[in-house]
């Protein structure tokens, strides 16, 4: 910076740089891993674990050190706005993700619900379990890991208890089981998957219901988190400046941290009541 230069003139740009470094590095270490988005789970201490909280640690570090530098550079008041701005970004983040996974999970109940319905129609059919499954995993390729460890004589059951780890696909726990049970004792396998199909479908309109009864107090949360906001333009019409107290003077820095938290800590507290009673179904 030049000697001429306004010293003031560069608290903004330094704030500005400092927000959206730490964001985006808070960002990106927040990121779960490629497994994660695919809804698999990776072996714990592998190679891909490590580099991927290897990776996370070093973006963590280094957006602590901006944040950090942001404050050596612009004082107190820049580190508060960029660790600010890294809240409000990881936060959105957060819910897009909720919603996406949400959407994901709802899409694969249906799949299993498909599944058990044409596997017992394959086996009713009088074919054998692995064109079954070979028609299975053409509708739904994540099947296809268990049509190989029946073709390979793996253990069929493990893959299938794999595969319910994905995310909307419990169920399929019951055609693992099932599954095993006609293996052991020969029972009919086509039934067996009928009356899961039976139970999936009866769960998910008993969860359908649930959603609807909780949606009401989800937007309620929603609506409540975003009255201060309508507060801030109703401030600014009546001639005040709350925006500037807010984001300048000491006490109002203080007051927008605790109202940021304290309002996401209400939404979090919510969205685990309303997940905690949709697992219960």
């Amino acid at each position: 910076m030049s000697a001429g230069a306004d010293p003031g003139a560069a608290g903004p740009l330094l704030a500005a740089l400092a927000a959206g470094a730490a964001a985006s590095a808070v960002l990106v270490a927040a990121a779960p891993s490629p497994a994660a988005v695919l809804g698999r789970r990776t072996p714990v201490g592998g190679p891909g674990t490590r580099r991927v909280r290897g990776r996370r640690g070093v973006v963590a570090v280094v957006g602590a050190g901006l944040v950090v530098a942001g404050a050596a550079l612009g004082g107190v008041r820049v580190a508060v706005w960029a660790l600010l701005a890294a809240g409000l970004v990881v936060g959105a983040r957060t819910l897009l993700w909720r919603r996406r996974e949400g959407r994901a999970a709802a899409e694969n109940r249906a799949r299993v619900v498909g599944l058990c319905e044409l596997l017992a129609g394959e086996l009713r059919a009088g074919r054998a379990p692995s064109v079954a499954l070979a028609a299975a995993a053409a509708e739904w390729p994540d099947v296809d890991a268990v049509r190989r460890a029946d073709a390979l004589g793996a253990d069929t059951v493990a893959a299938w208890r794999v595969l319910a780890r994905t995310p909307g696909a419990g169920a399929l726990d019951l055609v693992a089981a099932a599954w095993q049970v006609s293996a052991r004792t020969g029972a009919g396998l086509a039934d067996a998957l009928t009356r899961v199909a039976r139970l999936v479908r009866a769960t998910e309109a008993t969860r359908r219901v649930v959603a609807s009864e909780l949606a009401s107090a989800r937007a309620t949360a929603r609506l409540m988190a975003g009255l201060p906001a309508v507060a801030l333009l109703v401030g600014g019409t009546t001639g005040g400046d709350p925006v500037r107290f807010l984001l300048v003077t000491p006490l109002g820095l203080a007051c927008l941290t605790g109202g940021l938290a304290c309002g996401a800590a209400g939404l979090l507290w919510i969205e685990r009541i309303a997940d905690d009673v949709l697992e219960a179904r």
